[in-house]
């Protein structure tokens, strides 16, 4: 058991979490490579939740309520990381998740749907090999035809940058929570949430629950109004200053 006085005890716990998600097979050995090179980048910015994050989560908020059809896509790590969040984020656009993983199994790909649903989510969909998106050559190629494959706007927390550079090629919009931005998903991303998916998700929805109120020329202003690339510019320059 970890003491809450712990220096450590958030990332510790959250480590626990990726730990867990493999022993229930929901996400594969690769994923502990992935959270711990985010880890890295979450020391750089205090693990605190930064202006240049809030601005890229109201961006995101607005562009999800904008959106004809979004779809939420769901890797291991991060069904195993934010399963009640993913399903709270789901009910509030509305939409519908999308189990999407690299290391692909049938198996797998039902464990992480019935574990969501465990976490209350309704809507939950499976990749079908009858479908597929374009430019890509891996597993991830493979999407449902009511999710990603109709969807204008897809949000594609800890992702890999060639599928994301793939869904934008498609004609999609991308939404991605990542540490790193430098990484291919975050400058290829239309919106890069530069923070820990820990403390981006529920921040996301509430923002989300704020501005259903707004009307859609609100909406496309705060849309028109943010640029990711400045934005990715904020976040490193705040990493580079506090770096050791």
């Amino acid at each position: 058991m970890i003491p809450k006085s712990h220096p450590r005890y958030a990332s510790l716990k959250t480590r626990d979490l990726i730990v867990n998600g493999i022993k229930n097979r929901i996400t594969s050995f690769h994923g502990l490579v992935a959270h711990g090179r985010g880890e890295a980048f979450d020391y750089l910015i205090g693990e605190k939740t930064h202006e240049f994050a809030k601005k890229s989560i109201e961006a995101s908020a607005a562009l999800l309520l904008s959106a004809k059809h979004p779809v939420i896509s769901v890797n291991g790590n991060s069904a195993a990381l934010v399963p009640k969040e993913l399903a709270k984020l789901s009910e509030a656009v509305p939409a519908g998740l999308e189990v999407n993983i690299f290391h692909s199994s049938k198996q797998r790909e039902i464990k992480i749907k019935n574990h969501l649903k465990k976490y209350g989510a309704e809507n939950v969909m499976l990749p079908s090999k009858k479908y597929k998106i374009k430019f890509l050559e891996s597993n991830r190629k493979y999407v449902n035809s009511n999710g990603i494959l109709k969807a204008d706007v897809v949000f594609v927390p800890l992702e890999d940058g060639d599928r994301t550079e793939a869904l934008v090629r498609n004609g999609k919009k991308t939404i991605t929570i990542d540490l790193n931005p430098l990484s291919r998903t975050s400058r290829k991303a239309t919106i890069t949430i530069v923070d820990n998916i820990t403390r981006a998700m529920p921040l996301l929805t509430k923002t989300i629950v704020k501005f259903r109120k707004y009307g859609k020329n609100k909406l496309r202003k705060i849309i028109k109004n943010y640029n990711n690339k400045k934005n990715l510019e904020k976040s490193l320059e705040y990493m580079l200053q506090n770096f050791p």
